[in-house]
């Protein structure tokens, strides 16, 4: 969401609402305070939250599972003023926001039920792009676990990395690629043509463009979201197809020192449905 947080906190906290009100008021039962360390989130802990969010310029939320044995959902918001334009595009600067869910929930309740919750959560947020589908359910800061996702990732090409905070730094208004759910806003829409120029791009089987309020579409890859498996020969053809019309905006992140992840590796993973 490229605009700055002092406009999107009560935006947030109305997706965050509606995510709550799907999966239960009590799925998230964690925050993270200011020294990284996970407090309770009760009622104090929400008033926390709230204030966070309504007087801070650069809110960082971070809400999980109490669930001490594993993470089945979380909430994490990098809130940005962007109130020096040039200096934020320049860096690619942007508010981003993510909702985890774990695959179980899927199953229980399937695709058609995601669909609803993403569309409810979306509506509320005026954003550049967004993306539902499967990811890897970690914490790629901690020691190890991007060694452990690149020797899965080029395997399985429709699990997505999730790396919310380093977005919000250098995204700006371009787009990360192609994702089952693949929500596109301004500008890219629109040089895309809008929603009509987008649909005349896409012939796959069981791809649908849908118009949202507020010159937005989504773009649906199917019935249900694929990991792919380039060993079985599962290449995902929907997801390359548009990859290949979202190329010209494409984001590139750039390697940091003392990540598994070489220049080379990131260049083919932003690539791997286009090369």
């Amino acid at each position: 969401m490229h605009r700055p947080h002092a406009e999107l906190s009560r935006a947030v906290m109305n997706a965050l609402t509606a995510y709550l009100r799907t999966v239960g008021p009590d799925a998230l039962g964690l925050y993270a305070d200011e020294e990284g360390d996970w407090q309770k989130l009760d009622h104090a802990g929400w008033e926390h939250i709230r204030e966070k969010m309504n007087k801070r310029r650069w809110p960082i939320i971070h809400l999980r599972d109490a669930s001490n044995a594993e993470d089945r959902y979380r909430f994490r918001y990098y809130g940005r003023p962007l109130d020096n334009p040039s200096r934020a595009d320049r860096l690619g600067m942007t508010c981003a926001a993510s909702f985890w869910l774990p695959t179980e929930y899927l199953e229980e309740h399937g695709p058609e039920k995601l669909r609803e919750l993403a569309f409810e959560v979306a509506g509320h947020l005026p954003f550049c792009s967004g993306y539902v589908g499967l990811s890897f359910n970690c914490d790629t800061e901690l020691l190890g676990v991007e060694r452990e996702i690149r020797q899965q990732c080029f395997r399985y090409p429709g699990m997505d990395i999730p790396k919310p905070g380093d977005y919000s730094l250098h995204l700006g208004t371009q787009v990360r690629g192609s994702a089952w759910m693949t929500f596109l806003g301004q500008p890219v829409l629109g040089e895309l043509g809008g929603t009509s120029g987008l649909r005349s791009r896409l012939h796959s089987p069981g791809t649908t463009v849908q118009d949202m309020q507020g010159d937005r579409a989504v773009v649906t890859l199917g019935p249900w979201p694929e990991a792919g498996d380039t060993e079985q020969g599962q290449t995902l053809p929907a997801y390359r197809e548009l990859a290949r019309v979202l190329e010209p905006w494409l984001y590139h992140e750039q390697s940091q020192g003392g990540t598994d992840f070489t220049p080379e590796d990131l260049r083919r993973w932003e690539r791997r449905f286009l090369d």
